[in-house]
Formats: structure tokens, sequence, C-alpha cells
């Protein structure tokens, strides 16, 4: 990060007991294990496992190890006060092949994960998938195919039957924009596809897994949870209202006008009209995929400031992800994403908390009565441990700045209306940040990737007295 630690002061913003605070997780980020308890490969251990995909070679194969230290890993949550932990299941360890007979070790392992929460009281939010698709379905076309959404929804009947009397939020999906088109536009995430069309169909068939997920959920649970999906909101700025509209028609709008209002928008169909013809959309589909969900989970971290390019200078990239060859915005190759004002994450990622709140806001407005919860929010910075008398710290002050401004945002915009109801901080532990490999730390909770020694950092405890005071 560059640039000083912020004055603000938003001490003494309260939040009322019932709004939830915690910390959030992904199976293939920290569970390790990959070849234990009867686990297939997903997608992510053959991109990763592939020469050149992440940084350094890194892969999820023993990751955080949580697989084995998932005691200790849910006492550490424990002594900070967690009131909710979100999160994710591995489809390969619980359905080993893609197959369609649960797998023992990985139900048990996961009982025992939703069980160790309850019993210290802390909230169990289970997200069905972050990223990490069974490898046999990718070699079957993956999202580009059809079959894969009516698998998933199969998926998530035997999850709901293993862990559906206990589970109090299920999560759909988790950031289909990134399965989409990082995974199958751009070719920066797994399985590192670089075609528009068929970034453009996983789309479809992410949203028409949801679709058909949430009533298997609620028909199979016997605890009558609450149904989410979390998305994560591109915030545009810029001033170039074409520029804007085309990307928050593909960032957000191909995902909340289906899922929340049951259409595509005729813009976004015009602006890739020389990408696809949408003939994978089929009738009834959008029926399917409009679902009442209790929850929109909302995943921020900075905002992108868009133009239209003018095809002669050199087209500025500063979109957030990792630039591999593909593109993430099929149709709207011409719009370009330019340099934004410090101070940065050590993603480079451009830190403003007026963004979550301008979001939050406007969430409120475009679907009213549709309650909302952060179900992400976080930042990497490099962080150093210090010797001290009391043993080893790390006094991450710049993250600690980072969440009391997010949060003091998330404040605001309850106080404008905003029907928020909990806030989840990415993440509680340092983990595999995707391509990025062992690179990027965004833990709350250090993780020594050569012991797999956990240690609290500052943010952690800051976080725990939050907790403790509500204030």
């Amino acid at each position: 990060m560059s640039g000083a630690v912020s004055s603000e002061n938003p001490e003494g913003l309260a939040f009322p007991r019932e709004f939830v605070i915690g910390s959030a997780t992904a199976s293939y980020q920290i569970e390790g294990a990959a070849d234990e308890g009867g686990r297939t490969p997903s997608i992510w251990d053959t991109f990763s496992r592939t020469p050149g995909r992440t940084w350094n070679g890194d892969t999820g194969d023993v990751a955080c190890d949580h697989y084995h230290r998932l005691e200790s890993d849910l006492d550490l949550m424990a002594s900070l006060g967690l009131e909710a932990y979100r999160f994710s299941l591995s489809w390969s360890r619980l359905l080993p092949g893609a197959g369609d007979r649960p797998n023992p070790a990985g139900v048990d392992f996961y009982s025992r994960l939703v069980d160790g929460l309850l019993a210290r009281g802390i909230r169990p939010i289970a997200t069905l998938y972050h990223w990490d698709l069974p490898q046999e379905l990718e070699d079957a076309g993956g999202w580009t195919n059809r079959d894969t959404a009516l698998r998933f929804a199969d998926y998530a009947g035997h999850a709901v039957d293993a862990l559906g009397d206990r589970v109090h939020t299920w999560t759909t999906l988790n950031e289909p924009w990134c399965s989409a088109y990082l995974g199958y536009g751009s070719g920066a995430h797994a399985p590192g596809r670089t075609d528009g069309a068929a970034a453009l169909a996983a789309v479809h068939h992410l949203n028409l897994a949801h679709g058909l997920a949430v009533p298997e959920i609620r028909r199979r649970a016997t605890n009558t949870p609450d149904v989410s999906a979390t998305l994560n909101f591109h915030v545009i700025r810029g001033g170039d209202a074409e520029a804007t509209r085309r990307i928050d028609a593909l960032a957000n709008r191909a995902f909340t006008s289906p899922m929340l209002l049951g259409r595509y928008d005729d813009d976004l169909i015009a602006d890739t009209a020389a990408v696809t013809d949408w003939s994978f959309v089929r009738d009834g589909d959008l029926a399917l995929v409009h679902q009442p969900i209790d929850v929109l989970g909302v995943n921020y971290y900075s905002t992108v400031t868009v133009a239209m390019w003018d095809g002669a200078s050199e087209r500025s990239r500063n979109d957030g992800h990792k630039d591999v060859g593909g593109t993430p915005w099929p149709g709207s190759e011409h719009v370009e994403f330019l340099p934004q004002a410090g101070p940065y994450t050590d993603m480079g990622w451009n830190i403003a908390p007026d963004g979550l709140e301008e979001l939050l806001v406007s969430l409120g407005e475009q679907f009213p009565g549709q309650p909302l919860m952060i179900t992400e929010n976080g930042a990497a910075f490099a962080d150093v441990v210090t010797p001290t008398p009391d043993g080893p710290r790390v006094h991450d002050v710049e993250r600690v700045d980072y969440l009391r401004r997010h949060f003091a945002a998330a404040r605001r915009a309850m106080d404008r209306g905003v029907d928020l109801r909990g806030y989840l901080v990415w993440s509680l532990l340092d983990n595999f940040e995707w391509g990025y490999g062992y690179s990027k730390r965004f833990g709350i909770v250090r993780v020594d990737y050569d012991t797999r020694e956990r240690l609290v950092k500052d943010s952690g405890r800051w976080l725990a007295g939050l907790l403790a005071s509500r204030a």
C-alpha cells in the first residue's frame, strides 16, 4: 500500500446485536488434503498443477491444511468471537468424480465442521460453489454445457441431505462473474479458456444452476434455512456513460437481472451479438433462474474507472485482474480501464470505502425489499512478523484501517435505509490466492506456509474487539 493511513475516525459507530459479524474462506484455498478422504481433482487442481498458470507454481494441495486442523481452527474462530463463518464445500470431496453417491469421508468432514461451529455458537453459512468444479464435468464441457447446471442441482440436493438440518444459510454460487469471465474468457482462472462465447454461455448456465438449486435446497432442508447467492459487484466510475453502461451490463446486470428480475437486459444481448446469439437460453429458463432469495451476498474490494478506447493509443487494462491474453469483457473489448488514484492494497486495488457505501445504497434502490449481506470484504498487504516481549505479532495497521473504514461505510449505508444484515471479513486465514498462489495475504490470521502455524494479526484482534463492543 502507498500513502498514509487514513485519519478518519469512525469509532463509535454502533452495530445492532442482530447484525451478524464474521469471516469467510473457501474450500480449495484452505483445506489441502487434495488427494485424501476420497476427494478427486477439481479444475483448480488441474489448473494450478499446470506449469505457468500460478505464481511460483503454487497449488492448493496442502494450502492451510485446514482438513487436518479443523478442531484447532474452530477453536481459533471461537477465540475471535465470530458470530458467523462462511465456508464452501468441495464438490469433489462430497461427490467424488462428480458422481451421485455421497462420499462418507467428505460428509463426515463437513458434518464435523458444521457441528463444531454450532457447538461454539457460530452460524454456519455454506457456499455450494466457490469455483472448484469437478474436473470430470469440465472434461464434458464445464459451464459451457447445460448439463452442468442440472448436475449442480443434484449436488445441491445431496449437500442439503447431508447438512440441511443444521446449516443456517445456503449460498448457491460465489462470484459467478469470476467463474464465467475469468475462467472461460480471460484464461486467468481455471479452467483457463479464452473464448468469449464460452464465457457468455457459462454466465447463463451458472445463472440456471442457481435457479435450479434454490428450490432443491428449500425442498430438502429440514430447518428453513436462508438461501442466497453471492455476487462480486463492479462499482464503476469515470463519467463515460457508454463505457459505464457496457461494463455494468456485463459485470453486474448479467447476474442481477436474471436472478432478481427474470430477464437478460436488451443492451447486454445487443452488446454481445457479435460474440454469441444467446441460443443457449431456452424457453422457460429465465423463470427457472428467477427464484426468491432471502439475502443477496455482496462482495466488494475496490472500484473501476472506465472510458471508451480511442483505438489508437495503448489500451489501458487496469481492471484489477491478471492479464494472460484473453479478455473478461466479451463484446466490450473497446472499453478501457483507467488507472485509479491510491492508496492501494498489495493486489494493486485502490482503497475506496465510499464505493462500498455507494454500492449498498444503489442495490437497496434497485432491489427494494431485498436484504443484503457483505459476504466478502478485506485486503491483502505485505505483512511483517515482529518479535515482541509477549511473542510474535503482525502489526497490520493498514488492514485495520481498511476494515475500520469499510465497516464505517457499511454503517453509513444502514443509516441511509439499506437493509444490511451482516458483514463477513475476507479472509479468516492467509490462503491460496488463486493465480497469485501464496504471494498475497488477505487473512486476519497469519499462516506460516512452512509450519502451517496460525498467528492472529492485529486486524484479527481488532475484529474481536468490534465483536465484543459492537462499535
